[in-house]
């Protein structure tokens, strides 16, 4: 069997990045294992859903290089859910009711302080034909219920949390349909599993209990249940449900010159028990993906680790693959002579301004700047070879006997105006002699 999986967001907002952990997930899953990741767009919501944030998922998941092989969108599909319902009504495992929110509530609060579970109480049940049928006629529009069978135990062996088991009786059967016809997640998404060939569904372990119902839809529909799995929630640095990880969205990190291969290879691991890698590729991650290797434990996110794989992968990226992000001028030996410095590609622009100056002149004692005024003399009278940086040190050494930090550090602060920075034998070629001569200069006049 050719394994499908699916993202089912919701066009009512920007993916987070629980979102993108799912979206990642279930294409690695796929991969992993030849076979199809699709997108389907859940816009059944008419009044929230739009067009905008249908786009902005495209383009995030394209950022992400997630490539979904195929796309449905449940708005077109309302026939399909129609015939499905239509067959389940005949059937009568859904049923129409007519209680209002506040009645329910009510009902609710009676169960818990009889110190009972909140189930619905199947009332509706119970109205005769005749009634509900004069209801209907009188404008009384119902809302609709899933009719749970209760005589047996709901079971499945979940991919990531073992073998589950729910009894039935202790759940309410779920409402399907509002009372202007408007669908809920469940049903439609069931109906969409089956029509569309997911053979696995993996998604955050907040949908359990909603996965105990839909089995059961699945078999009320003649379809067997895809494979489920549920992964344990993303939490943040403080060690809780972070509310903030839900505001996170994938256009912050790319504003924050997080690259994607850093957030993919993060989010790929997170949650299993395998360490993070900013080498390996999306064929290698999926090579390695396996569901037995998340744990029941949350995952812990953490921005931190992230910037410390982004500064990896940063180190490891080619200059055609940046080239058109970094300042004009910058050629391939100027990025292999900065890249170890950069946490971030767009902090290249800072390094280049160092190059090609100007930079302040440093506050050096009399000794420095007299020791400085000599490397211009030996670098001004000096024919430039290949490594000038190797020369001038080497003569340096041999006049003034200097060596380790007194040798190098002030020569770094006349070059580049700073005490740190990437190597200064790669940095000075970029620099250029007569540039060079006029920065040791500059230092060597007292401020």
């Amino acid at each position: 069997m050719t394994v499908v999986t699916r993202f089912a967001p919701s066009p009512t907002g920007h993916l987070h990045v629980g979102n993108v952990r799912t979206a990642l997930h279930n294409w690695l899953l796929a991969k992993h294992h030849g076979g199809r990741f699709l997108l389907r767009i859940d816009d059944t919501d008419a009044e929230r859903s739009r067009e905008e944030y249908v786009h902005a998922i495209k383009a995030d998941l394209a950022w992400l290089g997630i490539e979904p092989e195929g796309e449905e969108r449940q708005s077109a599909r309302f026939a399909i859910y129609e015939e499905a319902f239509a067959r389940l009504a005949d059937a009568e495992r859904v049923y129409p009711c007519w209680e209002t929110p506040q009645e329910l509530e009510l009902k609710r609060k009676v169960l818990l302080g009889r110190g009972l579970p909140p189930v619905y109480d199947r009332a509706a049940l119970a109205i005769p034909e005749m009634e509900r049928m004069r209801r209907i006629a009188a404008g009384e529009q119902p809302h609709w219920r899933f009719l749970l069978d209760r005589e047996r135990p709901i079971e499945w062996d979940d991919g990531v949390r073992g073998p589950q088991r729910f009894d039935p009786a202790q759940m309410s059967d779920p409402v399907v349909r509002r009372a202007d016809g408007s669908w809920l997640y469940m049903l439609p998404s069931a109906i969409d599993d089956v029509a569309m060939g997911v053979t696995d569904v993996l998604r955050g372990e907040d949908h359990v209990s909603n996965t105990a119902a839909q089995v059961q839809m699945f078999e009320a529909l003649g379809a067997t249940a895809p494979r489920f799995a549920h992964e344990a929630l993303l939490t943040g640095t403080e060690g809780k449900l972070s509310k903030r990880l839900g505001s996170i969205g994938v256009a912050q990190f790319r504003d924050a010159g997080i690259e994607p291969a850093a957030l993919v290879a993060l989010l790929a691991r997170l949650g299993t028990s395998d360490p993070v890698d900013p080498s390996l590729d999306a064929d290698a991650l999926a090579a390695s993906f396996d569901l037995s290797h998340f744990g029941r434990a949350p995952a812990r996110f953490d921005e931190a680790e992230l910037e410390r794989v982004n500064a990896a992968v940063v180190h490891d990226l080619p200059y055609a693959a940046v080239s058109d992000r970094l300042p004009e001028g910058m050629d391939a030996a100027a990025w292999e002579a900065i890249r170890p410095n950069l946490s971030h590609v767009g902090e290249a622009a800072d390094w280049w301004r160092v190059v090609t100056g100007p930079v302040p002149a440093p506050a050096l004692s009399d000794e420095d700047r007299g020791y400085v005024a000599e490397a211009a003399q030996v670098l001004d009278e000096s024919a430039w070879q290949e490594s000038p940086w190797q020369m001038l040190t080497s003569e340096l050494k041999a006049r003034t006997g200097r060596k380790g930090k007194a040798l190098f550090l002030p020569l770094r602060l006349a070059l580049t105006g700073m005490d740190h920075g990437p190597d200064m034998a790669a940095l000075l070629p970029l620099i250029g002699q007569a540039a060079a001569v006029e920065r040791l200069r500059a230092a060597s006049i007292p401020t």
